[in-house]
Parts: C-alpha cells; sequence; structure tokens
C-alpha cells in the first residue's frame, strides 16, 4: 500500500502538504513517479548551489543547522514522537554505499543538508554486521574513501562519522567515482558481501549538476554489476545526465527536487525502499488491536488469550457475547489538585482504554463514572450510554474538579449510589469497582472498603506518584495481589490498563 504520509511510523493524523511545498522536516508527497515502495535501490541526487556569506561563516551556519536538524529529527514527523525503528517492518540485509559530489559548485551549508539527508536515510536502517552496512564515498575531481562498508557496525558509530565529513570543493568527476564504488567500495576487502539474492547492493550519490566525464558506460557496468541506479536531481540539472545514470523504468528511478533546502523531503521513500514489505502485519497497515494475521494479499485478526474478538473483527473484548457476560462497572476517580490536568488527561485514556476492552449493551457490559476530591461528583451512572463512543466522549467531556482527595466518601456513595438499581445496576449482574487515586486520602477509608468488599463488589485499586500502598491494598478485593496496581508515573498507567483488561472479567 502507498501511505498517504510517507513515513515507518504509523499514519499521520493529517495529511500531507501540496508537492513542492515542504519545509524543513516535514513531510510531502512527490509528484507521480517519485515514490518508490519496493527493494532499495542505488540513488544519485543532485543539489542546486547557492549564493552566500563567506566561507568561514557558512561553516558555522551549516554546523548549527545541522545539529538543528537533528535533534528535531529526534522528535520525529506529524507532530508525534518517532516510533522505534524495526518494528513496523523487516529490513532486507544491505550493501550500501553514499557517493556524495562535493564539488566547488556545492556550498558548504548546502553540503551540510546532503550530511543531514544520509543521516536521515541511516536512522531507517537496521545497521549491522549481518544487516546493513553503510560506507561514505566522498569525490569532487578526485575520489575519497570517507570510510568502507566494513568500518561502522553500530548505527551511532556511522551518524558520528557522517558529521566529520567535510567537502573537497574541486571539480565534478561522477563517472569516476561510480567506478570507484565498482571497484573498490562494493569489493570484499572494503567489506561488501558476495553478490546473492539474501543481500542487496545499493549505492546514494549525491552531485549537484553535469559531470566533467562520462558516465553511461560506468552506470551500465554498475547495473549490470546488481546495483540498482536512482538518479536524483536537484536544481539546475542535467537531466539527459540522469537518465543515462538510471535504472528502467525511468520512472521510478530519476527524481527531482528544487533545491538543497528540500532534499531531504526524499527520506522517507528511501527508508520505505529499505523496507521488504512482505505483508500488511509486516508493516503496521492494519487495524487489529492484538494480533494481526497474514494471509495471501490481506490479514485478519486474532485476540490474545482470555479475549475474544468483536463483531467488527478487529476489536477486541475481554468480556464475551456468551452468556455470563454481563457487568457493572464503576471507575472512582481521583480529581483532586495534585493530579494535574495534563494527567488527568491521561487519566482519562486510561478509562477509555479500560471500557475499549468491554461488549457495552443493555443485557453486556454498563460503566458507570464518578469523579471525587473534596466532594463527590457522578459523571454518569450505570445503563446512560448503550454503546462504547457515547461512553468514551463522556469522558472525554469530563471536567477537573482540582480540589482534595476524600476517597472514603468517594467509596461511600460508590456502595450508596452507584451500585443502587434507581442509578441503573442491575440485581444478580457482577459488580466491579476501579478506584483511581494519586496521593493519601484526606478521610478515613476502612470502613467504607470492607463493606464493598463485604457486599460482594469486586474493587479494583489503582495508585499513581504518592498513592499510599495501605490503602491501595485495603480497597483491593482478594487476592490482593491481582487487585491493586502502582505506578510512578502517571505516563505509564496505560500498562495497568493492559492487565486490568484481562483481570475485570468474571
Amino acid at each position: 500500500p502507498s501511505p498517504s504520509c510517507l513515513s515507518l511510523s504509523p499514519r499521520c493524523p493529517h495529511p500531507p502538504p501540496a508537492p513542492h511545498t515542504c519545509q524543513g522536516l516535514a513531510p510531502c508527497l512527490p509528484e507521480e513517479g517519485q515514490v518508490n515502495t519496493s527493494g532499495p535501490r542505488l540513488l544519485l541526487a543532485t543539489l542546486h548551489p547557492a549564493s552566500g556569506s563567506s566561507a568561514a561563516m557558512d561553516r558555522i551556519v551549516s554546523a548549527l543547522l545541522l545539529s538543528l536538524l537533528l535533534l528535531l529529527q529526534s522528535y520525529g514527523v506529524c507532530g508525534a514522537p518517532p516510533q522505534p525503528r524495526g518494528t513496523l517492518c523487516r529490513t532486507k540485509p544491505t550493501d550500501l554505499v553514499f557517493i556524495i559530489d562535493s564539488s566547488r559548485s556545492v556550498r558548504p551549508h548546502e553540503f551540510e543538508k546532503i550530511k543531514v539527508f544520509m543521516s536521515q536515510v541511516i536512522e531507517g536502517l537496521d545497521v549491522g554486521p549481518n544487516s546493513t552496512r553503510v560506507g561514505v564515498i566522498n569525490y569532487a575531481s578526485a575520489v575519497k574513501n570517507e570510510f568502507s562498508l566494513k568500518t561502522y557496525q553500530t548505527k551511532a558509530g556511522l551518524l558520528q562519522a557522517v558529521r566529520r565529513i567535510e567537502p573537497l570543493s574541486t571539480g565534478t568527476m561522477t563517472g569516476l567515482a561510480i567506478q570507484f564504488a565498482i571497484s573498490r567500495a562494493f569489493s570484499d576487502s572494503e567489506g561488501a558481501r558476495v553478490r546473492s539474492p539474501n543481500f542487496n547492493k545499493v549505492a546514494i550519490v549525491v552531485t549537484d549538476g553535469r559531470p566533467q566525464d562520462g558516465v553511461q558506460d560506468v552506470s551500465a557496468r554498475a547495473r549490470a554489476a546488481g546495483i540498482e541506479i536512482f538518479a536524483i536531481g536537484v536544481g539546475r540539472v542535467d537531466m539527459h545526465t540522469l537518465r543515462q545514470i538510471a535504472s528502467q523504468p525511468l520512472d521510478d528511478h530519476v527524481d527531482y527536487v528544487e533545491s538543497y533546502s528540500v532534499i531531504e523531503k526524499l527520506t522517507h521513500k528511501f527508508q520505505e525502499a529499505f523496507c521488504v514489505v512482505s505483508d500488511l502485519c509486516a508493516t503496521g497497515d492494519h487495524d487489529c488491536e492484538h494480533i494481526c494475521i497474514s494471509i495471501p494479499g490481506a490479514y485478519k485478526c486474532a485476540c490474545k488469550e482470555g479475549f475474544t474478538l468483536n463483531n467488527d473483527g478487529k476489536t477486541c473484548s475481554a468480556c464475551s457475547g456468551g452468556s455470563g457476560s454481563a457487568l457493572d462497572l464503576v471507575f472512582l476517580i481521583d480529581g483532586s489538585k495534585s493530579v494535574r490536568p495534563e494527567n488527568f488527561e491521561l487519566v482519562k485514556k486510561f478509562i477509555n482504554q479500560i471500557v475499549d476492552s468491554l461488549e457495552v449493551s443493555e443485557k453486556q457490559a454498563q460503566v458507570g463514572l464518578v469523579q471525587y476530591s473534596s466532594s463527590v461528583r457522578q459523571e454518569f451512572p450505570l445503563g446512560q450510554f448503550k454503546n462504547k463512543k457515547d461512553i468514551k466522549a463522556a469522558v472525554k467531556k469530563m471536567a477537573y474538579m482540582e480540589k482534595g482527595t476524600m476517597t472514603g466518601q468517594a467509596l461511600k456513595y460508590l456502595i450508596d449510589s452507584s451500585f443502587s438499581i434507581i442509578n441503573g445496576a442491575r440485581p444478580g449482574v457482577p459488580k466491579v469497582g476501579i478506584v483511581f487515586t494519586d496521593g493519601r486520602s484526606q478521610d478515613y477509608i476502612t470502613d467504607a472498603a470492607k463493606k464493598a468488599k463485604d457486599l460482594g463488589f469486586r474493587m479494583f485499586a489503582v495508585g499513581v506518584g504518592n498513592a499510599v500502598e495501605d490503602e491501595l491494598r485495603e480497597i483491593a478485593s482478594e487476592p490482593v495481589a491481582e487487585h491493586y496496581f502502582y505506578t510512578a508515573d502517571f505516563r505509564t498507567i496505560s500498562k495497568i490498563g493492559k492487565k486490568l483488561q484481562m483481570k475485570i472479567c468474571i
């Protein structure tokens, strides 16, 4: 599949900008014929020279720009944190050689852009002696082997080495550089592996204009040696030369960007090119909540042990739709000032995470919500909402009370009101209470906690931050170890949510 936002991370929640309008690290759709989702290839990129300040000032500004861009890269794209590399697709073992043009027409700050581009591509690779190996050739009138395929075996080492590369600032002998790659960079002595269907041979060549030597014959020899060539032109480039260099079909192997400042928009194309798309499950391009099972040309969803697949064929419920699955569940949520607004939003997500695991209906699970601080407020009673969508919408709208922590008073309300018939509770249906708190109660909880359990309510206690373990244990049903949870950080409560999903159904 061709995603609308090119990234190894999950799909972006907003559409990309129009072609050739992206700036900085923002992703955008290349023009037709520019996106490749097959195996990795040999790339030729050309850059457009720019006028500017003195060389010394250029170097200072370039260094600052590179540092800033690398910092921004760590934050991912589409306004979301970066996803762990390698988790959404597998990468085929590859011998990758960058061939970088640093002729005099490439200004220092432009050369820094090339280095950023290389670094971003490397970030998307599985680097290692048995996976992807990377080398860099720097060329102008002569060729300099910056480092070989065998030199660095870690991603961190490669990125540091790329930052140290300096431009040569002479002519443009692109043919000579490609020949160097064939005869030396991809040789056994430099760490290249024997040609095999199990390995890709890839080079990324960066040049800024018309070469001073021939490229047609040497490029043909490179392709015959198993190296697939992409030609990327930037700015004032000779498109005929690019076509001589590139592999067939040309529409897939010739790319163009209008200036050096947007070369990084090609990053995602080549990250995806290294991704071996064996199935939709491997790419993460599916909607399965738990388990994705590959089938030829498609996929199907399954659930973890203890869960059942819902009617939508994608989501999973801890409570099945069969007999005995009826459940009255009430959340008792701490809204005291110590929680803080940003953490209260995480608590809402925690509630909806649990709701997602339920099969909500009049005959199955019903959900109620109570918030407490110095007082107690029923957000909505059991049975008011008949489906998950409405429950989750109501949870999101819940306003933060921001006062004290009267947990005992809240437990008494749960007993007297929340599980009463007048508030939607059903006779003979199992009752489950989930108490969430982030600190010590300001009132007495023992009697109410004991009464709740004596009445047969199954009580779960979830504590965060300054919550007191003794109080959590006092609230929790037997066996206590299975009914109380604690984490120091609100950001990790989703892990508790996953455990609760398995435990709340009887």
